[in-house]
């Protein structure tokens, strides 16, 4: 059984020890594809450095609403450098971007304008995009609708089960990725996955964060997605094996390898 990670942070100072040893285990058990997603200038070339180095692994590239700095003009610089970077023909999309009022609650106009310049920038390259967002549903929906809509489609990243949001991402052509957090005990609507068509799902990890159950609380990997995966099967009623291989098609088309 072969899987696709389409959200991991192999970039992160988490695996500065063993990131090597990690990235050949997780392709040793079956994740045979993952995408390592950029969330500012710095990680945004680790997660191209560590796609050049191993053939099965893919990167994405933007600015988180955290790290978008605290201008207008630094927000444009910022992506100016992402659109340099994005020549790399091991870069498959433009994210992490999005919003982010959980975190971040004085800057809320200027991550607005950092998410719009951004898909800007996706549509112009013609690349999909990796979104964002917490504690922001109302807002990413007004600009996913009636600012700009992204032309190559995208994925809602470690969607929470918001009826709204996830009907809106259908209409717009957008994928919908689950992560740990619907293996949690405490999860509510999991049934809000049945709105999700089997064309569209995808299954991420966002490791080192969100740990499925039974290792909540640990560093995540990649080798940890067969938890989610198992758990949506048992929802959706169909097996873990089906989903492994949906999921894995459909990441390949959403970010078109």
């Amino acid at each position: 059984m072969e899987y696709f990670d389409t959200h991991s942070h192999y970039n992160d100072e988490a695996y500065d020890e063993d990131r090597k040893e990690i990235i050949g285990q997780i392709y040793k058990e079956g994740i045979t594809k993952t995408v390592v997603i950029g969330y500012n200038i710095e990680k945004s070339k680790k997660a191209i450095e560590i796609a050049k180095e191993n053939e099965f692994i893919y990167s994405a590239i933007g600015i988180h609403p955290s790290d978008i700095g605290k201008t207008k003009q630094e927000i444009l610089s910022q992506i100016k450098k992402i659109k340099e970077m994005a020549s790399n023909k091991k870069v498959v999309a433009i994210g992490e971007i999005g919003l982010d009022y959980h975190w971040e609650k004085e800057n809320i106009e200027l991550q607005k304008f950092a998410f719009i310049e951004q898909i800007n920038l996706a549509n112009e390259l013609r690349l999909p995009i990796v979104i964002h967002s917490r504690d922001a549903i109302m807002d990413t929906i007004e600009i996913l609708k009636n600012k700009k809509t992204p032309q190559y489609s995208g994925i809602l990243h470690c969607c929470v089960l918001n009826k709204d949001l996830i009907e809106t991402g259908l209409k717009l052509g957008l994928y919908i990725s689950f992560a740990g957090p619907v293996t949690y005990k405490n999860t509510k609507n999991t049934e809000l996955i049945n709105l999700v068509p089997d064309d569209r799902l995808l299954i991420e990890t966002d490791c080192p964060y969100l740990s499925p159950e039974p290792n909540r609380g640990k560093r995540n990997d990649s080798r940890n997605i067969k938890y989610t995966a198992q758990k949506i099967a048992e929802i959706k009623g169909i097996t873990i094996q089906e989903i492994s291989e949906l999921t894995y098609k459909n990441a390949e088309k959403v970010y078109n390898i």
